[in-house]
């Protein structure tokens, strides 16, 4: 008889070897150049655009993290996640990625550092943005290996060890970014996509009947955890509320992996396609999920120490490969974010950090290898990171969101306003990076009755107020520099005009 532990690794392991085999059927169909291993030649359709963005956007954060906060503090973060980030993202997808999509496909631009680095003439900038982007980069990837450490602790409950499950998943996505580029990922993204949203919502009906229907869980939490019921029962503020709901959605945009998407869309039709149905793609999966841990809270379901609620709740209240399943739809909601990440950021450091300033007549098979040793450096990495578990994964997520929030605004900027500067840029980009990493870093210094380093400022939340001095510091900065003669604005609105 096949014990509980070999049905649960054995389902999680056929899902890998499914996902490597897409893998290796794209490698066959990528050529070797830069262009179309980064960017799949720029050829993805509406199906694929949407769900690989789905796919790469939903990770340990979206699966573990956001039940894990509803089982402790209640549902309401699905106003930030699953409403809010929904449509603000989707809003942001028109407003920074339709023009990115537009002087993208008119000047051949691979990552945010060439197009800005481009538009101000400078390479300084250029491996700025690279650098802040790897920076935070860092944490994000870190985050997938901890969720798949401790799904794999949940679901066996404790059997299989940490530290196997996050070196498990980081030598799986080293292999798979390695051997398929972005044409590989897009095609397992729509997979896993799809894939997630069935078992998630197989995971929430089962669960309801198992636990006696949605009449038993709603009266077991109303016994267990009663102000889960009510809005503004929890933990939650509406400041709270609305500065996640803002650095997520804007910091969302900057990443890498999903910043180059911007680019990869066959046609402007595609794009708007994309962006008008992803409200709806976010609702779908953001709402069962954390309806699971809300019940979870409700059923008293205890969670050890270590692990996820997610699993626990499963191999309760479901069969062993059952469980197995959704946390196979879970570590795919992991890889296809971690893939994603590692191809962008090895992009980042091929084309922004060595190409200008070590090796500008690099060959593109050269670049190509490097940015594959890249892969494997980084993840290892943060594996070696991950091992210290420096904090839960929805504050290592919702840190790494805020850095890359703070990029937002001037790049923007940039976009929009012609009278932009590369002095600007840095303030803007420097300024509030400097200003976010002392909060994060800082302890919080009590001077009279103002305290300096702290989590909020007048109730709201200190990334909030470094995106806001990002944009005075661009917009001011700007408006008292003049342009340097190798500033690129007209060649980059012509672009934008290209339509």
């Amino acid at each position: 008889m096949v014990s509980a532990l070999g049905v649960q690794l054995g389902v999680v392991g056929a899902y890998l070897v499914v996902a490597l085999a897409v893998g290796l059927l794209a490698y066959r169909l990528t050529s070797r150049d830069a262009e179309d291993y980064y960017l799949a030649g720029r050829s993805i359709g509406t199906v694929v655009l949407l769900f690989t963005t789905f796919a790469t956007l939903l990770s340990a954060f979206t699966f573990f993290g956001g039940p894990d906060l509803a089982y402790r503090a209640g549902p309401e973060w699905i106003l930030v996640m699953g409403v809010m980030d929904g449509v603000l993202f989707a809003i942001l997808w028109y407003v920074v990625g339709y023009k990115q999509w537009l002087v993208g496909r008119a000047h051949g631009y691979v990552t945010l550092g060439e197009m800005l680095g481009d538009r101000f003439g400078s390479t300084r900038l250029r491996a700025v943005v690279a650098g802040i982007s790897l920076f935070w980069l860092f944490p994000y990837v870190m985050l997938q290996q901890m969720g798949a450490g401790e799904a794999i602790v949940g679901l066996t409950n404790g059997m299989v060890p940490y530290w196997a499950g996050a070196a498990g998943i980081t030598v799986f996505m080293i292999a798979y970014v390695v051997i398929a580029g972005l044409r590989g990922v897009a095609w397992t993204d729509t997979i896993q996509g799809l894939f997630m949203l069935g078992v998630v919502w197989l995971a929430v009906g089962w669960v309801a009947t198992a636990a006696g229907g949605p009449t038993a869980l709603s009266n077991a939490l109303a016994t267990n955890e009663p102000e889960f019921l009510a809005l503004g029962g929890g933990l939650y503020s509406p400041q709270f509320i609305i500065s996640s709901a803002v650095t997520i959605a804007f910091g969302v945009a900057m990443f890498p992996q999903i910043n180059q998407r911007f680019f990869v869309a066959k046609s402007s039709a595609v794009l708007k396609r994309s962006f008008a149905l992803w409200p709806v793609l976010v609702v779908l999966l953001f709402v069962p999920a954390f309806i699971l841990g809300t019940w979870a809270a409700g059923l008293g379901v205890a969670v050890p120490e270590g692990a996820n609620v997610l699993p626990v709740l499963l191999n309760e209240y479901t069969p062993v490969w059952f469980a197995a399943l959704v946390i196979a739809g879970a570590m795919a909601a992991m890889m296809s974010s971690s893939d994603s990440m590692l191809l962008s950021g090895s992009s980042y450091f091929t084309r922004d950090l060595y190409r200008p300033f070590v090796n500008p007549d690099a060959s593109e098979a050269r670049e190509a290898w490097l940015a594959r040793i890249g892969v494997a450096l980084f993840a290892t990495l943060t594996f070696v990171a991950s091992l210290f578990r420096p904090g839960t994964l929805v504050s290592v997520g919702d840190t790494a969101f805020g850095g890359f929030a703070q990029m937002a605004l001037p790049v923007i900027v940039a976009l929009y306003w012609a009278k932009t500067t590369r002095t600007g840029m840095f303030a803007g980009i420097l300024g509030s990076q400097a200003f976010y990493l002392a909060h994060v870093f800082v302890p919080a210094i009590e001077v009279g009755s103002v305290t300096l380093f702290g989590a909020t400022y007048l109730t709201w939340d200190y990334a909030l107020w470094g995106m806001a001095l990002s944009a005075l510091l661009t917009v001011g900065v700007s408006a008292m520099t003049a342009a340097a003669p190798e500033e690129n604005q007209s060649r980059f609105t012509d672009g934008l005009r290209a339509d």
